[in-house]
This record gives C-alpha cells, structure tokens and sequence, in this order.
C-alpha cells in the first residue's frame, strides 16, 4: 500500500512539473524565419536622436547588397552635420516656428545623399568630443539655444557670423566635411563619392495611410521632425500592408518610421500590440474590486512573455491614435524579412541601432498588428511596390 502511495505521489510530482514546463514554454516566444533580406551589421546611436540618419543609411546600405554590390559602412554624422546646417537655416528664416531638436526624417537622409553626396564611416565618424559612442546631449542643447539667441534678435539685426559659428559647434563635436578623401584607392568628393555608389534618390518614395488627406496623393505628414515638409504618398491600410509583403518577398527592405514609445515595444526584441478589454483598462470596475493600482494594471497587461491576443487593426484605429497623440514619431528603423511565432503570428524583422546588447542582438520582432497601428510612413524602391499600387498613384 505504501508502496503504491508512493508511485501515485511520484507519479503526481512528475506531472506536476511536465505541467509547469509546458507552461513555461508556452510562456516564451519562439520565432521561425520565413524570408530574410540581406542587411549591413547592427549599428549603434547610442545617447543621440540620429535614428533617422542611421536607419535611412542602413537602409541604403541594403539596397547597395541588393543591387550586387559590395558592403559600405555609411557616415550617419555627415548626414547629420549638413542637416543639423540647413535645419538652423530653416530655424532662422522662419523665426523659430519650426522645431528644432535631434530628430530628422528619411528624407534628410535622401536630400543629403542628393544634393551633397556621402563619405564612409572612416571618413568621419562623428566622435571629437572624447567619448567611443555618441553622446549628443551637449551638442543638441548648444545648437538649440544659438539658433533660439538668433531668432531673438539681440543685435536688432542678423550679423555676417551666425552661420560660421554654427558650422564652428558642429566642426568641434562631429568634425569637419571632409572635401575629398580617399576610398579603394581612388580620390573622391562626396558628392562623386555618392554617384560611384549607384543610387538614385528619384527610384525612391515615402508611403503611408491617413484618412485625414485623400488615398492616392501626396501630402505632408504633420509631425514635427518633419521639417522639411517632405510628402509621402497616401494608401488605404490594406494596400499599404501589401506592399510591406510585396517589397520583403522580392528581396526589398523597408526603412520604417514607428512609434517605440508604446509600452508593447519592449527594449528586448519583440513590438507586439496587446488586445486590452475594456473591463481590464485602469478605472474599471474590475481594476475596483482587485484593488489594483494604474501602474500594476499596466505591468499585468503589457508583461510581454510570449504570444497573447492583439488589436485587430482597422483604418479607423489608425487614424484615432495618430489624432490624438496615441501614436507619434519616434523611431527609424529598417525592416528586412519576416517571421512566424509559434502560433503562426506574423512577424516582420527589425534592424534596430541601439546596438546588440538586446536578447536578439540588435534584432527586433515586431508583429503585423504593431507594423499596421503603429507605421508613421516607409520608404521603399518604387520596384518594391505592386504594379497595380504604382498606378493608382500615379507612378512608374
């Protein structure tokens, strides 16, 4: 009899702990690649709000892999410097009423590569101020108080100096623009520099989807970092979702602008967008009677573990959040494949650039519901676009 009570306990033991690792493994995600795009190594802006400058180039830099050619590491602070010149210039002639801080768009990026070329990281790498990574809250907040002092005008009268000694704040953090330089054994400027790479800045466009300006045109999207009022063009939520599919299935990459400030993008890899009930929400009856504070409530939803329910994204929910600041322009990124979790979600993979200290190595999972609701605007080839998308808006 003892003898039976103790195989029966055993036996209850036994399955009281396959029972806990099965949960414990439900509890945990577990992604499969479906398809993966060539992309450069995970770089990192470290303490600066350049993300626009190192995901639009990394961007680049995977369409250069595309088109067969070799590897290039980009300078993101010579981007950086000429934009942080002509933002200041901007700043002025409009008398402060634009925003000036770190941020940027894609665009300032494709302008500069346009209209001033680009050197190699070599070539400069933005570090003159005795720190090994980027460290741009003294540059930022000096650059922001001389252009402000200039819009106030003290002088009565804008003197011949200003723009030499915003050039001179810059030359002291990031170091000069180089001229020329030498690269693979040839001599270059920047700008012939960007024309040896092949890369045409008309072959690319900005997408997104609003319903606040007509499907199929262009317009400015109202957010502040977009200070040079550069248009994107506007598709309903299904056909912008087609072309996230269309460009990573024909071997494209996609430089994504996202909200990251959303509590299910975790600073471990993953970006999911949890389906929150209402009778869950803080204030609500059932938050009452648990006695449950805001901040527990919060945690017990957004404790991003492994696959849970999320939002069924419409065009409506889109454009709810962005009216009213539940959704905002925080972060570039580069999208270059897709993948599954172990309940078939689909996912898309992220380079991000806060370097590979995360648990997938600089890497990102972010599900299609979080692309769908959270997605400011892209920027792809135009060959990375559906035949019959391009036609409706127009292009070629």
């Amino acid at each position: 009899m003892n003898k039976l009570l103790l195989i029966a306990a055993f036996a209850a033991s036994t399955m009281a702990v396959s029972a806990q690792k099965d949960t414990t493994a439900v509890d945990t995600f577990r992604f499969t690649t479906i398809k993966e795009n060539k992309i450069t190594s995970v770089k990192n802006q470290a303490s600066s709000g350049t993300c626009w400058s190192f995901s639009a180039l990394g961007f680049f830099e995977a369409e250069l892999l595309r088109m067969g050619k070799p590897t290039v590491d980009l300078s993101e602070m010579f981007v950086v410097h000429q934009s942080y010149t002509d933002k200041a210039d901007k700043f002025v002639r409009m008398n402060g009423t634009i925003n000036f801080a770190g941020g940027g768009s894609f665009y300032d990026v494709m302008y500069t590569l346009k209209n001033y070329g680009i050197v190699p990281e070599s070539e400069m790498s933005g570090l003159n101020y005795g720190e090994e990574k980027h460290r741009h809250g003294e540059l930022d907040a000096l650059t922001e108080a001389y252009v402000k002092t200039l819009v106030k005008n003290p002088n009565k009268k804008l003197s011949t100096a200003w723009k030499k000694g915003f050039t001179g704040i810059l030359d002291a953090y990031l170091g000069e623009r180089p001229k020329e330089f030498v690269a693979n054994g040839k001599k270059y400027t920047p700008v012939t520099y960007a024309q040896s790479l092949g890369l045409n800045m008309d072959d690319y466009v900005s997408l997104t989807s609003f319903t606040h300006h007509p499907f199929y045109s262009k317009f400015v999207i109202e957010i502040p970092d977009n200070w040079r009022w550069e248009e994107s063009y506007n598709l309903p939520l299904d056909e912008f979702a087609k072309v996230f599919d269309y460009a990573i299935d024909n071997g494209f990459t996609i430089a994504w602008g996202s909200d990251v400030s959303e509590k299910g993008f975790t600073r471990n890899g993953v970006a999911v967008n949890p389906e929150v009930k209402k009778e869950n929400l803080p204030g609500s009856d059932q938050a009452k009677w648990l006695n449950i504070s805001q901040k527990e409530m919060e945690e017990q939803i957004y404790k991003v573990k492994g696959p849970q329910p999320e939002v069924n994204v419409t065009q409506e929910i889109r454009q709810r959040d962005f009216d009213n600041y539940q959704t905002t322009d925080d972060h570039g990124m580069v999208i270059y494949g897709t993948a599954k979790d172990q309940n078939g979600t689909k996912y898309y993979l992220v380079k991000n650039s806060w370097g590979t200290d995360n648990k997938y190595k600089g890497i990102w999972y972010a599900s299609d519901s979080f692309v769908k609701h959270k997605t400011i605007n892209i920027v792809v080839h135009k060959d990375a676009i559906p035949k019959e998308i391009l036609k409706k808006l127009g292009l070629k």
